[in-house]
Parts: structure tokens; sequence; C-alpha cells
């Protein structure tokens, strides 16, 4: 099933994309909202299947009507950093013996079409295109990495956008860079795992102004999906709903060569995910 959540900012009501790609339907009357509590629960998403199979969801009109993003009331936002062979060669750091993990706050997160803003005093807001995995029972201490498949929900395309020099430059973690404001777009759905037979085998693409800046495959990543669930429930908890960003390909700005072709206001940014669907954002000034 392809979930998803419409409507304005704070107000969306629950939503499924009909088989056909194109037709909405309304979720309200089965469900309050698409989020870990409804993740958790087997038997509201059999009834959501069920109401699906049968035609009988009523029709949204899609026309005007704002996507957001995919996943209410989210715990947390693990990311993971460094995952894919051709990004650390590109920016020349060291392929990570374990998975670097950091963290972005859940607030960063906005619909896949909603504006991105440029910080204030930014030099060099960055994107990355990435597969986000939705943990749907909750996960500890995982010792099986095959099992740890079971443990997600579904998958969505995620936009890790990031500021470098906030990142890097500024001494202390990686966090001042990862969580400004409008720094997570999420969706525009959120894809059940058992449309996603292997998430090892899954294309990433991101254009900037229309010109094509990453072009990988999930295929490339250091630590697969499977691990990354895995190695990340030995140092916390994950719940249904937290999120979990697995990395992004070459490509980005901070790997190019100077000078480096960093964001900027009037910038428009397209993405996607096998699959998955497409996001695009404008960017203006904060």
């Amino acid at each position: 099933m392809k979930l998803l959540r419409v409507g304005t900012a704070g107000a969306e009501r629950p939503a499924l994309l009909d088989k056909d790609g194109t037709t909405l339907r309304d979720l309200s009357g089965l469900v309050t909202d698409i989020d870990g509590e409804l993740l958790a629960d087997a038997s509201a998403l059999a009834r959501i299947r069920a109401a699906a199979d049968a035609g009988g969801l009523p029709v949204l009109d899609a026309d005007g009507l704002r996507t957001g993003a995919p996943l209410a009331r989210i715990g947390k936002v693990v990311c993971i950093g460094l995952n894919y062979h051709d990004h650390a060669a590109e920016t020349g750091a060291e392929t990570p013996a374990e998975p670097v993990v950091f963290f972005k706050a859940a607030d960063t997160v906005v619909g896949p079409y909603d504006t991105v803003l440029v910080p204030r005093r930014s030099r060099k807001t960055d994107w990355e295109v990435e597969l986000a995995v939705v943990i749907g029972r909750t996960a500890r201490y995982l010792e099986d990495g095959e099992d740890a498949l079971s443990y997600v929900a579904g998958y969505a395309v995620s936009h890790d956008v990031s500021e470098r020099e906030f990142q890097i430059e500024r001494g202390g973690t990686w966090d001042k860079g990862k969580n400004c404001e409008t720094f997570n777009p999420l969706g525009p759905w959120l894809v059940t795992a058992d449309e996603v037979p292997d998430p090892q085998a899954l294309s990433l693409r991101l254009w900037v102004n229309g010109e094509l800046k990453q072009n990988g495959t999930t295929g490339d990543q250091i630590f697969p999906v499977a691990e990354v669930v895995r190695y990340v429930s030995q140092f916390m908890t994950l719940y249904p709903g937290d999120v979990i960003n697995t990395g992004t390909p070459a490509g980005v700005a901070l790997g190019q060569p100077e000078p480096k072709p960093f964001l900027r206001a009037g910038d428009v940014v397209e993405l996607e995910v096998e699959g998955l669907g497409r996001q695009r954002q404008e960017l203006k000034n904060a």
C-alpha cells in the first residue's frame, strides 16, 4: 500500500493512493492518522487493505490538495552518514568500519513539496537523496540481520538537506548542519514493506534546476538496510514510527570541484527513489 497524509500543515488527513497510481482514497473513516500506532497494529492495516481491495473508500479530490509528510508523530529520525561507497570516495572520507550515526529532530520533517528554507548566514546548503526506513515494531538488541527487515513497516523518499559549513567547520558534532528548519522533506508516500521486496535494489536520483546531480542505487550501500536496523538497535530502542535515513549516493555539492554549486534561494530540487515517489522543493531564504 501507498499511505499518505493530505491537507494543510497540522491538519492532514490519512489517505491511500489507489492501485491505479492517481486516485486518492480517504482513510479518515477507518483510522485517525498514519503514525506509529497504526503501523504497529496489524489488524488496522488489514482493515485498510480489505477496504482498498473492496473499492469502497471515498475518493478525495487531489486538485490543490497539499501532500504532507506521510507519517505523523515521528519519535526520532536516526541518520546514517557516509553509507555509500561512491559518496565516501567523493568526499575523501575513509570507508567507515561501523555505521556513522547522527540524529535529525522530528520537527525538521516537512512535506515532499513544501518550501525548503536556506538558513540565515548559510553559504553551503547541500542536497542528499536518501531511502528512509520506517519502523513498524519495537526493535531492541536485534541479533539476526535478516530478521531485522521484519521490523520495517515501510519505506519513503527522504531529502537529508545539510548545511556543510555548520556541519563540518563549526566544531562539535554534525547536528548543527542537519537540524535547520525544513531540512527533512519526507514522502510523498509511505510504501509498505511488502511492495519493496529488496531494499538493496532501488535507484535514487536527484536534480537541481533540471540538472541530474545524483544517480545511484541502494546496492552501493556500505551497510545494507537490514544491517543498519540491527546495528542501530544495539544502541537505542527503535519504536513504531521511528525513521532511519540510510545515507546518500555520490553527487552532492560537497563532493564536486570548486566552486561547489551549493544551493541558493530560487533553486529547485527534485528527487526520487524507485517505486517510492518523487519530491520537488523550491528553496527560499529563512
